[in-house]
């Protein structure tokens, strides 16, 4: 019979914290707010280095590190789900946070263009790992039945490093300059470091898989593969389909909503307060959706939230009159939006067992990212075309929809494979 090896056997007082810990949650909290930060942080320097042409930037390169930064982070969730898989959730996190952090600290010395496109790669690289990771570790840690809230929950730290971010850099830009901004991102990650060290158990799930398969109790032994074999074939592509949706049209809101409301007729201003509607609307999605599916179910929750976000997207192709319905239709799109891509999370979570879990969210993720790619350059493409108002919510209705049907295929609960022995 196996056994374990020493780096296995250690963490068995952990397992304790990890089963009721406060710090599992901060910390993962914490972990996905930097995403929140590198959500933002860029398009808060966009217009200092266009207007300054700092480094050489012009307004293609720009795009380009922008996408390139975008690239990193879906090969970085894409690629580290058999790493945690291997090695347990806690070192990987830890790791994926000192690796965004350095690099991101790197981007402040930056001296050209290359370098600040290459450094933002890899920093990319390491906070789509971190998001991989923690989403992992927080749907093993949540209690039997509450996946879905626990990591709609930990997603609210998306939102408040996004929101944080953007008020430091009203703060900090014009005194300190963009070098500034990541600074304090990196440093901020470097801060981390030491607490997670310290007070980050490993997974109890992991723990308990590990062991598993060590006494020769588990199930038929899965790897990192089985995500796409057999009978998790059908269900990843479904999911994958969904979580590409999914971050299209969060990606894609986010970046042309404003311009979008222009061409239908409303102020820049309204424009702008309809991006903190959106907003505001997925912090409360995000805070009810997890909640719901709890007590529902992740499958008919997660189809009914793209869904309502169909009706209200196909909603705002119509000019409202009245201002209020336009913030109150912008609002829901938000509640639902939002949220419905982070209950994929939820799902994948529900239906993957603990040796793959790291995988098969990795996957999602990454998949999910190039949804974040497609997204803004969809909506741009619309917006040169001259075609952004209406038929830019129409596009983000019809992917809503996709979503929906991808989902429809994917069964709502998996049967455990026979125990092996």
């Amino acid at each position: 019979m196996s056994t374990l090896t020493s780096s296995q056997q250690a963490p068995r007082a952990p397992r304790a914290m990890a089963s009721k810990g406060f710090w599992p949650v901060l910390l993962c909290w914490i972990a996905v707010a930097l995403d929140g930060f590198d959500l933002v942080v860029l398009g808060a320097v966009i217009p200092t280095l266009s207007k300054s042409g700092d480094l050489g930037f012009t307004p293609s390169s720009l795009t380009m590190a922008a996408t390139v930064g975008l690239i990193g982070v879906g090969l970085g969730a894409f690629t580290v789900g058999p790493i945690t898989d291997r090695f347990g959730r806690r070192v990987t996190l830890i790791s994926s946070i000192a690796i965004f952090s350095l690099f991101t600290l790197g981007i402040s010395v930056a001296q050209n263009v290359t370098q600040f496109t290459v450094l933002r790669f890899l920093a990319g690289v390491g906070l789509g790992a971190c998001l991989a990771t923690a989403l992992a570790f927080m749907t093993e840690h949540a209690k039997t039945g509450r996946a879905g809230s626990a990591v709609t929950r930990m997603m609210t730290g998306y939102h408040f490093g996004a929101v944080l971010t953007a008020l430091l850099a009203l703060v900090l830009l014009d005194s300190y300059g963009w070098r500034s901004l990541f600074v304090v991102g990196g440093v901020a990650g470097l801060l981390t470091l030491p607490v997670m060290w310290l007070k980050l158990p490993e997974s109890a799930t992991y723990l308990e898989a590990v062991e598993a398969r060590a006494r020769g109790e588990a199930a038929t032994p899965l790897r990192s593969a089985d995500v796409v074999k057999s009978r998790y074939l059908r269900v990843s592509i479904g999911l994958w389909v969904a979580s590409f949706m999914g971050l299209l049209l969060v990606y894609g809101l986010n970046t042309w909503l404003p311009t979008i409301m222009g061409e239908a007729g409303y102020s820049i201003k309204v424009g702008t307060g309809l991006l903190l509607a959106l907003n505001i609307g997925a912090v409360i999605g995000l805070l009810i959706a997890g909640s719901i599916s709890d007590q529902r179910g992740n499958k008919p929750t997660v189809l009914l939230w793209f869904g309502l976000a169909a009706v209200f997207l196909g909603l705002l192709s119509i000019r409202l009159e009245s201002s209020l319905l336009v913030y109150a239709a912008v609002l829901l799109c938000g509640i639902f939006v939002f949220s419905a891509q982070v209950l994929v999370y939820a799902f994948v979570g529900h239906l993957y067992p603990p040796e793959i879990h790291g995988t098969a969210l990795g996957m999602a993720a990454g998949i999910g990212r190039i949804g974040a790619i497609t997204g803004p350059f969809l909506g741009g493409a619309m917006v040169t075309a001259g075609i952004a108002y209406p038929w830019g919510f129409y596009a983000f209705a019809i992917a809503a929809v996709l979503a929906v049907l991808a989902l429809a295929t994917v069964p709502a609960h998996m049967r455990k494979p026979a125990h092996t022995g």
